[in-house]
């Protein structure tokens, strides 16, 4: 696995990242999200090397994290940088962009 330099934040995230967005499901229900095979797939691809997981509170119906939260114990969530994202309409409506931001 290849590696970049994260900003200026001191760690390093893969080049290729796991996206949480389409994992699999038992039915046409994106929400019923078939949890064995999806941490299966996300312990592989930590196991080799991935690092970054993108995740959001809208995908599968809000269940996306909770998949990814299962996957990532047993020593999991210390192998890896989480970028969770959160609506807009999540935050209080006089919050702006530069209120996330880490840089001075």
């Amino acid at each position: 696995m290849k590696y970049r330099k994260f900003g200026k934040l001191g760690f390093k995230v893969s080049v290729l990242g796991f996206g949480a967005m389409r994992l699999p499901v038992v039915s046409s229900d994106h929400s019923n999200v078939d949890e064995p095979n999806a941490i299966e797939m996300i312990r592989y691809t930590v196991d080799h090397g991935v690092n970054y997981i993108d995740t959001a509170y809208g995908y599968h119906g809000g269940k996306s994290e909770v998949v990814v939260g299962k996957a990532l114990i047993d020593g999991y969530r210390e192998k890896l940088n989480l970028q969770p994202r959160c609506q807009r309409g999540l935050s209080t409506p006089k919050m702006t962009w530069t209120e996330f931001s880490t840089s001075s």
